[in-house]
């Protein structure tokens, strides 16, 4: 399990060239959608950054859509959670 975690992280931050960054409207969506379901800035500001550099254009729209109630494609269940558990790491709070 911890093997196959590995290389879907691997995979997710190595994003080919021709990957096109998320936009900075995504960004705000993003900051929107966040602030709407966690009402928290310093999280929600946090998340909306680290997505910028985590994922691309495409997943970006995945991540919002989950986000809103949608449901990922199954080819992206292990992207998704690998994602969300890499930008738990970057903004977690300081305790």
């Amino acid at each position: 399990m911890r093997r196959a975690l590995a290389i879907a992280l691997v995979a997710l931050l190595s994003v080919p060239a021709q990957a096109a960054a998320p936009t900075a409207a995504q960004k705000d969506e993003f900051y929107s959608v966040c602030m709407g379901i966690a009402h928290n800035d310093t999280l929600c500001a946090c998340k909306a950054k680290a997505a910028m550099t985590l994922i691309d254009q495409r997943f970006m729209g995945v991540v919002i859509a989950s986000m809103k109630g949608g449901t990922p494609a199954s080819t992206d269940f292990v992207a998704y959670n690998t994602y969300v558990a890499k930008s738990n790491q970057v903004c977690k709070p300081d305790y």
